[in-house]
């Protein structure tokens, strides 16, 4: 693909989604826009801090809540990583990055968060509390690792802390050993984890009680979700997503990226996986046989009748709901540049339960109509408008992700008209 073709003009961001470990907040990242609804106290949160502080003002790209739900992070393309305090949902920190930033995580124990950007260089900030127990990012940021020029897509801590994996473009999965001084640098790799042929979406670690350092899943643009052991980057199993879901993508797909793996979330302490495909109206749900170390299906949980395909999922500790969103922070052609968001639950996502997963309709929805009312900023979303949404961000993420050939031609006029080269000069 030569500069300038496939659409490079179409620059969107997906919707995000998270939902805090016990369920009692759920929030919903739309361009620049966070969108807190407090489900135990079933209502709209503003976001508490000086006026514009801490306002996104560019497309947020990534958003995690910390594993015991204190932290909240927030970071994108306005190269700003802000740092919440999910009690009072206060700003207690904003970080200044040189790069626009692709992914976050947080350290099992809440004292880091780590945030990567699209150069390939992972960095990490320091999280204390002062003598009133008021939590604050310390130190400026520090870089911990680093990819070889590569975006980095995707960073999941394993459920024990001793790993910090990390995903990039070139299909490339990277364990690194998480040291005692995170701040000093993390030199020691664990392992590689290789094997995909396109470029790696997402991460996420499946784990129970009885098998507490769980096994790491990825998903790919090369339409596979596989299984790892981290620890020895041994590859244990793969699933094929386009050979289940062919029969369910909605007719008329044209082009690259038809099965690519979007996003994929592990239910916490449980063995169910749901996994969201770009042409697929709904979620692919698998299971892992964690003894076994192998991934099988359980079925295809389809949303008929919507043009709903899902950008982002999410769901908490213990619970047996898990949260969808669609859409995409800017639609042109439609009469509107607005956000397009929508948001779903399924329920019967948990292996511990006999009930059917099902896709709730909106008025079973946890906060019913007030919560989406919120979190989508309307009530009406058209069909139409999601439709396009949904080709907007495949054609975003292919512009993102698959990696252009230039003829040698078109080369050696990028080289001469670097701007490192203008500077020089």
């Amino acid at each position: 693909m030569e500069e300038g073709e496939g659409n490079r003009e179409v620059e969107v961001a997906p919707a995000l989604v998270a939902v805090h470990p016990s369920h009692s907040s759920v929030v919903v990242a739309v361009a620049s826009d966070l969108r807190v609804y407090d489900l135990s106290g079933d209502r709209p949160v503003t976001l508490g801090d000086e006026p514009g502080r801490s306002n996104h003002s560019d497309s947020i790209r990534a958003i995690r809540y910390a594993p015991d739900g204190e932290l909240f992070v927030s970071a994108g393309d306005d190269k700003r990583v802000n740092v919440w305090s999910v009690d009072s949902w206060r700003c207690i920190g904003t970080v200044c990055c040189e790069k626009r930033v692709s992914s976050v995580a947080i350290s099992p124990n809440g004292l880091y968060v780590c945030f990567a950007d699209k150069f390939g260089v992972v960095w990490v900030v320091s999280v204390e509390k002062d003598d009133a127990d008021q939590q604050f990012v310390k130190d400026k940021p520090t870089p911990m690792l680093a990819h070889y020029c590569s975006i980095i897509t995707s960073l999941a801590f394993s459920p024990d802390g001793r790993f910090l994996v990390s995903a990039d473009r070139d299909s490339k999965i990277r364990v690194s050993v998480v040291p005692k001084e995170p701040l000093k640098g993390a030199h020691e790799i664990q392992s590689f984890c290789l094997g995909h042929s396109e470029f790696v979406s997402c991460l996420d670690f499946v784990y129970t009680s009885e098998y507490s350092k769980g096994l790491l899943v990825s998903g790919s643009g090369d339409s596979t979700v596989r299984l790892w052991d981290c620890e020895t980057g041994s590859l244990l199993d793969i699933f094929d997503v386009g050979s289940k879901v062919d029969d369910f993508a909605p007719n008329g797909v044209e082009g690259e990226m038809h099965y690519v793996v979007t996003d994929l979330c592990a239910s916490p302490n449980d063995t169910r996986i749901a996994v969201a495909v770009q042409s697929l109206n709904g979620i692919v749900l698998l299971n892992c046989d964690l003894p076994g170390k192998t991934l099988s299906i359980i079925m295809v949980v389809r949303i008929a009748g919507e043009a709903f395909i899902p950008t982002s999922l999410g769901t908490g500790s213990g619970q047996n709901l898990m949260w969808m969103v669609a859409g995409v922070s800017k639609l042109t052609g439609l009469d509107s540049t607005l956000p397009i968001v929508l948001v779903k639950t399924m329920t019967g996502f948990r292996s511990n339960t006999d009930q059917e997963p099902t896709v709730q309709p909106s008025n079973e929805i946890p906060g019913s109509l007030k919560l989406l009312e919120h979190l989508q900023g309307s009530l009406q979303v058209e069909g139409p408008a999601i439709s396009a949404a949904a080709n907007a961000w495949r054609l975003a993420m292919c512009n993102l992700m698959v990696k252009k050939q230039y003829s040698a031609e078109t080369r050696e006029f990028r080289k001469r008209t670097r701007n490192d080269k203008k500077a020089a000069q």
